[in-house]
């Protein structure tokens, strides 16, 4: 199948419209080769590691949420130039689906929130919200943790956890917990907590269980989407940075 007949079917999946506007000239095709696809992989980042990966098992697309080229740039350095030589050199075409795949049905949100286990699952401005069955603040700690297979940190005083809000990624910003608020929750889900945040939040329980794995779900999950959509071989390279905790 050629790239350019895949394109409109990654764009149904993540509609660019859902883009934040930082994020608008950032999704899409990075590197565009114009070639034949009849494998394609998917990652949460374009590493290296996954371009090696990539190139080991023959493909000749990678799809990632994080994208090579984030900010403008007037230089390539060694760090990029290597990664843009191995899809080159390889014939891997790059494509990147970001905020508008935080946002779209079946996205990163929606793993996110079906990988912990909640019901009645809704849309918010900033994320999903659904319910649990009512726990301690440990017993639903620990079910993060285990469902996400990840560690995680956690902080905030609540006697009962019933009602959680889950955004995939960099979500501790302080408007996007006032949302939580209004919308009742008790329990708030996302990565890369700030000092700030645990003070003036305190009456919620914050679960911190990192980026990788905040998101990582809602890319294992495209996986079987796109091989049923396209037809094609699709395979998804793990790449985890494996943060150590003592």
């Amino acid at each position: 199948m050629q790239l350019k007949q895949i394109i409109p079917i990654l764009e149904e999946i993540a509609p660019p419209e859902l883009a934040e506007d930082f994020d608008i000239s950032k999704i899409g095709l990075t590197l565009d080769l114009e070639n034949d696809v009849s494998k394609i992989t998917v990652a949460l980042d374009p590493t290296e590691y996954v371009l090696n990966r990539a190139t080991k098992i023959g493909a000749d697309l990678l799809i990632t949420h994080h994208t090579l080229i984030f900010h403008p740039i007037n230089c390539i350095d060694k760090k990029l130039a290597d990664s843009l030589k191995i899809a080159i050199d390889n014939g891997i075409s790059l494509y990147s689906m970001h905020t508008n795949f935080d946002k779209a049905k079946g996205g990163i949100n929606d793993a996110l929130a079906n990988r912990l286990g909640l019901s009645d699952i809704k849309e918010t401005p900033i994320g999903r919200i659904g319910t649990i069955t009512p726990c301690s603040i440990e017993t639903f700690a620990n079910h993060v943790s285990k469902s996400l297979n990840t560690h995680i940190q956690y902080t905030g005083n609540k006697e009962e956890i019933k009602k959680v809000m889950v955004f995939g990624g960099s979500g501790f910003r302080s408007e996007y917990i006032e949302t939580a608020r209004e919308y009742g929750a008790d329990a708030y889900v996302s990565s890369e907590i700030k000092h700030d945040i645990i003070r003036s939040f305190s009456d919620m329980l914050l679960v911190d269980a990192t980026h990788y794995a905040t998101e990582n779900p809602g890319m294992q999950d495209l996986c079987p989407r796109l091989a049923e959509k396209l037809k094609l071989d699709v395979e998804f390279i793990d790449h985890d940075p494996l943060i150590k905790t003592i």
